[in-house]
């Protein structure tokens, strides 16, 4: 039995685990918010670069007019609105929390599939999703008990703006990837994939030229920019995340159904221990170990 997506889709965690420790450095340089936009620009030019070597066009225009359609409009949801409110989650709620709701896009993802695209999933790969969700919350809960105190930080209480918020931004997550899943297949197979993230990239980009005229955030973008360590680390980050990771995502869809692929995906904050213990010291307990073992217990359900 061939292991290719569940391959594809552990690579793609390790690139997003990566990427959120080179984005987590920029944002502490110049602030969260021009990092958006640089990532999405890093991000493009090495798409054009690779598309034009490849093909001969920095853009896919051999693509049907409905990829275009949904991809871009995954972009928009996922990229873009789906950024967007896991950001003002993370304000309102912190980290914990916000992660914990983000978390269930895997089973939103499950169940929308079922519900539109007619993917079918046996019992125990229900059960495994089930079961690696409870690791990732278990996980979760615990890392919100170390470092920072709660009461240190701007969130006092969950409040209900902000889960509210939370919901908005992993039903965002959930619809791009299956809007993305729809994009790229035609009667023939499935797109590629850094072609199809590409055209992600764009919308969203566009959205956040948009969204950064709107709101006078230009000169935040222009201070960012002569921040030499931060463009650095965004820009590997853009190469971790937007480049590879997400491209890494759109071509595990061509292997496994949008719920098993998001549930391999939830297992990114358990991956980033490690750097909580190497990289900021941080205390993990045996709680938090024994999470792990019990998302990773999921995901071997997954690709039974």
């Amino acid at each position: 039995m061939s292991y290719l997506g569940e391959l594809v889709a552990l690579g793609t965690v390790l690139c997003w685990t990566f990427s959120v420790q080179f984005f987590a450095a920029a944002s502490r340089e110049i602030g969260a918010i021009p990092v958006n936009i640089i990532r999405l620009a890093v991000a493009l030019a090495l798409f054009a670069g690779l598309l034009w070597w490849r093909d001969g066009s920095p853009v896919p225009l051999h693509f049907p007019p409905h990829a275009w359609f949904y991809l871009s409009l995954s972009g928009v949801v996922g990229f873009f609105i789906g950024d967007i409110f896991l950001f003002k989650a993370l304000v309102e709620l912190g980290p914990r929390v916000a992660m914990l709701i983000q978390s269930l896009a895997a089973p939103t993802a499950a169940v929308l599939g079922w519900m539109f695209l007619q993917e079918s999933y046996a019992l125990h790969q229900w059960f495994g999703m089930a079961i690696a969700l409870l690791g990732v919350a278990t996980v979760i809960l615990e890392r919100g008990k170390v470092g920072v105190p709660l009461s240190k930080t701007k969130v006092q209480k969950i409040s209900m703006k902000g889960v509210v918020y939370g919901c908005f931004g992993m039903c965002g997550q959930a619809v791009g990837t299956l809007l993305s899943k729809t994009g790229m297949q035609t009667g023939g197979g499935y797109l590629d994939a850094f072609s199809a993230t590409e055209i992600r990239a764009i919308a969203a980009f566009l959205c956040f030229v948009g969204f950064f005229t709107v709101t006078h955030k230009w000169q935040n973008v222009h201070s960012a920019l002569a921040n030499t360590k931060a463009v650095v680390y965004t820009s590997l980050g853009a190469v971790c995340g937007p480049f590879l990771g997400v491209s890494l995502s759109l071509l595990a869809l061509h292997y496994l159904t949008s719920g098993v692929a998001s549930t391999f995906f939830a297992l990114v904050p358990i991956c980033i221990i490690p750097f909580s213990i190497y990289l900021h010291k941080e205390h993990v307990s045996f709680r938090a170990v024994i999470g792990a073992i019990t998302a990773v217990g999921g995901v071997c359900l997954l690709s039974m």
